[in-house]
């Protein structure tokens, strides 16, 4: 007799979600769009050759709390989103 316990049920896969992405997705479409146009415009002044490392650090930078008066939280963290989809997607914009 075998007595060794048989699971009962495959537990469901986990999902791995982008919270970068889920955040942006979060956004109204035209919120959105020109948050995405907004990270094209900046990759163009101080990232011309769009690596993504270089992205990526301008969206670190952001997301850690550096910006100016003028952003508030939300769109820093939503421009940094927009910045690693780029970094990420360069066709995104």
């Amino acid at each position: 007799m075998d007595r060794a316990k048989q699971p009962k049920s495959e537990a469901p896969a986990a999902e791995v979600i982008d919270f970068d992405e889920a955040l942006l997705d979060a956004f109204a479409p035209e919120v959105r769009s020109r948050l995405i146009s907004e990270a094209a415009l900046l990759a163009q002044a101080f990232a011309p050759e769009g690596r993504a490392e270089e992205l990526e650090a301008m969206a670190q930078t952001l997301s850690s709390g550096a910006r100016d008066a003028e952003m508030d939280r939300r769109h820093a963290r939503g421009l940094a989103a927009a910045l690693r989809r780029l970094a990420h997607d360069p066709w995104a914009s």
